[in-house]
């Protein structure tokens, strides 16, 4: 007899550092859900996002391609209507579908002069089915939750059309719908159900970070991350709220936890938790993010469930774009050819080929503040940041560059918060032509053209 399919609950965080969790490090009494989920389930001690961007992200963890390919390489290019998405693959494999959070997919808006755009402006009203991504069975979202919500007050739309109002902090109310969703569940198909979550991104009309009230006293004594040090940007006055932000994430992952258990779901249930990118607080740009640093790309994966079970820890690099495949393969649902990643079972097995051969290298495609790629192995970080063309923000106009300067050269292990950039020096030629060859060569996986790089001299 045929084992059941598992219940796949995805959960993402925005903005999210890997080491406001516990597993990761932080001292503080952040995470305590998240982790005792890794205890019993797997941990990706290097896991990073392919684009340090919102939106971008997200198009990775629909798609399982790099934003440039299916044309969504900024904030606000809408996913186009022909591309076949997870949820697809899951509806037509008899799962249940269903969203709840922020999309940030279906919004076109500005100008690119890499694609032909169509304005789409869905930031504040409901978005048409047809953008959805293919999520049918359930939906309860907003395009841009951080247009239509503050920290205590907003709404999201259901799958009508029709504003679902609350009135508490947003985690919390987002999570009273998803446990209102799951425990009015009515068949017995298996689940496939996404969740994301705004927080602990900050409040853009206003740019402050809005942890629950109390949040500053109660982290107040936070140890303050490495790589932030000797930098001023903003995190001596939010970061203490930006915990806050996680543990509401963390007590409100409890709650699902709970909950799923109480309906009989949990054990055959795969809980994924990760972020879209992470945050570096205005210490390496004028931005919260849009940087090749580890503060940038590097987020927290723990997976529950589905074979990844018995409390391990895996230092391979893996990324998001990983995850597709991953998700498919938990289902027994075929993995597309045109996706770019690997699913993690492979680093399960032990003394398997797959394992040994697993790639050692992030490839990091970056956008709106630069055009920018980087290539991030265990122990090298290499960027290259084309020219301006039109202006500083060309990221927001163009996809890629034809021309690339060297920009920063990290020995990870050495200078593991990234304080001492060695592009210019010349006892480094061999391994900067070295990696320039990496980057080359999944900048073409990626179906880019290989572009000239231009060495930066002493």
């Amino acid at each position: 007899m045929e084992k059941s399919k598992p219940n796949i609950i995805f959960i993402l965080t925005d903005q999210q550092r890997h080491d406001t969790c516990g597993c990761y490090g932080q001292d503080l009494d952040v995470t305590p859900n998240l982790d005792k989920l890794a205890n019993e389930g797997i941990r990706f001690e290097h896991a990073f996002t392919n684009q340090p961007v919102c939106g971008p992200a997200r198009s990775i963890l629909q798609t399982g391609k790099y934003p440039t390919e299916t044309g969504c390489y900024r904030n606000a290019i809408g996913l186009p209507i022909t591309t076949q998405n997870i949820a697809n693959y899951f509806s037509n494999s008899a799962y249940e579908v269903a969203y709840i959070g922020k999309w940030h997919l279906a919004s076109t808006l500005g100008r690119s002069q890499d694609y032909q755009l169509k304005k789409k402006d869905y930031r504040t009203i409901p978005i048409p089915p047809e953008f959805r991504g293919g999520y049918k069975d359930y939906w309860l979202a907003a395009d841009a939750l951080e247009h239509t919500s503050h920290a205590y007050d907003g709404h999201l739309f259901d799958g009508e059309g029709m504003k679902r109002q609350f009135n508490g902090y947003r985690v919390d109310c987002q999570t009273d719908f998803i446990l209102e969703y799951l425990k009015s569940r009515k068949n017995n198909k298996p689940l496939f159900l996404f969740i994301s979550y705004l927080e602990p991104h900050h409040q853009n009309d206003h740019n402050a970070i809005e942890g629950p009230i109390g949040s500053k006293e109660k982290f107040q004594n936070f140890k303050i991350p490495g790589d932030l040090q000797d930098y001023k940007g903003d995190w001596e006055e939010f970061y203490a709220d930006y915990l806050g932000c996680c543990n509401s994430v963390d007590m409100n992952l409890g709650r699902i936890i709970e909950t799923l258990k109480k309906l009989k779901m949990y054990e055959n249930s795969m809980i994924v938790f990760t972020s879209d990118h992470g945050c570096h607080f205005r210490t390496r740009n004028r931005e919260y993010k849009r940087s090749c640093h580890d503060a940038s790309i590097r987020i927290p994966l723990v997976i529950k469930g589905a074979d990844f079970n018995g409390g391990k820890v895996t230092s391979e690099l893996v990324s998001l774009i990983d995850l597709p495949p991953t998700l498919l393969k938990a289902a027994r649902i075929g993995i597309p050819e045109f996706m770019r990643g690997n699913p993690l079972q492979e680093l399960l097995e032990k003394n398997n080929n797959k394992k040994k051969n697993w790639t050692q290298e992030i490839f990091i495609q970056i956008s709106e503040s630069q055009v920018g790629r980087a290539i991030r192995t265990k122990k090298w970080k290499y960027s290259v940041i084309a020219p301006p063309r039109e202006s500083p923000w060309d990221g927001h106009l163009y996809s890629k560059g034809e021309l690339y300067n060297e920009a920063f050269l990290y020995d990870l292990e050495n200078d593991i918060y990234e304080k001492n950039n060695l592009i210019g020096d010349p006892t480094f030629n061999d391994i900067k032509t070295g990696l320039a060859e990496i980057l080359k060569r999944k900048m073409k996986e990626a179906g880019e053209e290989i572009p000239q790089i231009l060495s930066k001299d002493a």
